[in-house]
């Protein structure tokens, strides 16, 4: 089946039909994985054995009968998971050498939800080493490359996964988000890229960075395929205290609903000088297609926006230097080697600096710093009143102006070359700037293709960004769908240029 044209309605159909196999479509995403990824290097590790034991499965219980249907809304859908979310086989590394041996004892609930669903899980996506990057470039396994230009970043942290989408790999992957860290490199990588509601979707056996603002998500190159595995794995899971004990409904039934009638808050944010030139101006091309299908567009101010970088990257690494001491080269993981193996602390400190890379140590170092006596009040408590107040300005434009979503470009531009930044981290850290807000107040959102800017020799994606109100995700999906469906962008495969 052309990448192009495979989805999860076209696959169910062509294998009801027996047009093809659950199996030959495994095969298939093999052989392109094989013949291509060397370039871009999206996956970490295969399970090729596994995905056609599973796919041959399908197979049999179609041809005894079973329809695709029964079996599940995404029976043969070959997937990509991020390789920081748990299976039960092979590894589970989140890019780090500190974990390059480290198999995990069970699968995430997502996993588990994945394969109850009938999905075939074809191996574990590169990332930036335990998800701190917004890059794709911190990885132990190497960068992963951009499809639409081989010597450019993809985004990050989900590098992996949208690399895989966007190149026709896979359909469909998994990835989580932090701060953007899902919507980054779909903006990047011309793909979907969703994270609901803080909570919507369990996060156990997702390795923790940042808990109170991590989240699994989707990278898909529809709408209506992200709605279709957003459905398939979100919902309560007693392994996880902060998931929502509510069912998520049917997020396909209002897909095809108009926007006549809908807000659309439109930040003076999204305008800013910062964003670059070209992805300006297709976010007001944008804007112009989502007034002519018929939504109010409303100018709004997210007051402490310019905030909010700095208190994301302060909750965010004190969260991180907490979760990350359980690695200290004792309980599992990587051990360094001593002459003296009595001596506890050089041990934690050689093993860290030698299985962690600088990026993870440069954050671990400042959430300790955060969290120093004397300091936590000033530091840490501050971010947390800065977050309140992230909150407040969109509980402002959707429970008092009754907006039903905020619209944003995703990012400040294209996909840059790799290593252009590597210098300046605070450089990098300023692209996560229209996206920290929902993981700080803890919305759904969701990036579209929004269109193409010049680059060099090429011309690379950049997506549009919308934010919905808590627990709003059928309301944000119908907004993204029809914006797609509109704007015409979406369900484009890269062309894997060098």
């Amino acid at each position: 089946m052309n990448p192009e044209s495979q989805s999860i309605p076209s696959t169910r159909t062509a294998l009801a039909s027996g047009e093809t196999t659950a199996e030959v479509l495994t095969r298939e995403a093999l052989g392109r994985i094989q013949a291509h990824d060397n370039s871009i290097n999206a996956f970490i590790s295969l399970c090729a054995d596994r995905a056609l034991d599973k796919a041959r499965q399908i197979d049999q219980r179609i041809a005894s009968g079973e329809s695709p249907e029964a079996i599940g809304p995404l029976a043969g859908v070959p997937v990509a998971l991020k390789d920081n979310i748990c299976t039960d086989f092979g590894s589970t590394t989140c890019a780090s050498k500190y974990l390059e041996q480290f198999e995990s004892p069970y699968s995430a609930t997502a996993t588990q939800r994945l394969e109850q669903a009938g999905a075939i899980i074809l191996g574990k996506a590169n990332l930036d080493e335990f998800a701190m990057g917004s890059t794709g470039e911190f990885s132990a396994s190497a960068p992963t490359r951009n499809p639409w230009d081989t010597s450019r970043v993809p985004g990050g942290s989900s590098s992996g996964s949208a690399a895989a989408v966007s190149a026709g790999f896979v359909p469909v992957a998994l990835g989580s988000d932090t701060g953007g860290s899902v919507r980054l490199p779909a903006s990047m990588c011309g793909i979907v890229g969703f994270k609901p509601t803080y909570g919507r979707i369990s996060r156990s056996g997702l390795v923790a960075y940042a808990s109170s603002l991590d989240q699994i998500g989707t990278l898909s190159r529809s709408v209506a395929d992200t709605a279709a595995v957003y459905q398939s794995i979100a919902g309560p899971d007693t392994n996880d205290s902060t998931c929502i004990d509510m069912p998520t409904g049917d997020m396909l039934a209002e897909l095809e609903k108009p926007l006549e009638g809908l807000k659309i808050a439109i930040p003076d944010q999204a305008r800013s000088d910062v964003i670059d030139p070209a992805t300006r101006l297709v976010f007001g091309m944008s804007c112009k297609v989502l007034a002519d299908m018929g939504a109010e567009l409303i100018d709004v101010d997210l007051a402490h926006a310019e905030l909010a970088i700095a208190a994301y990257y302060t909750i965010a690494t004190a969260e991180a230097s907490s979760n990350l001491a359980r690695y200290d080269g004792v309980r599992y993981g990587y051990r360094a080697k001593l002459e003296d193996s009595d001596n506890l602390e050089a041990l934690y400190t050689k093993s860290r600096t030698e299985a962690l890379g600088p990026e993870v140590q440069r954050r671990i170092m400042l959430g300790t710093h955060v969290l120093r006596a004397g300091y936590a009040d000033e530091l840490y408590i501050n971010a947390q009143r800065v977050r309140r107040l992230v909150k407040s300005d969109y509980d402002a434009i959707f429970k008092v102006i009754g907006a039903h979503a905020v619209a944003t470009p995703t990012a400040l531009g294209p996909a840059w070359r790799i290593g252009e930044k590597q210098d300046d981290p605070t450089d990098v850290y300023q692209q996560d700037i229209m996206t920290v807000g929902a993981n700080l107040a803890g919305l759904p959102a969701i990036s579209v293709p929004a269109g193409y800017v010049p680059a060099g020799d090429h011309t690379l994606p950049v997506g549009i960004q919308f934010v919905g109100d808590a627990l709003s995700e059928s309301v944000l999906l119908r907004v993204a769908h029809q914006f797609e469906q509109n704007a015409g962008m979406s369900g484009r495969v890269a062309p894997v240029t060098g």
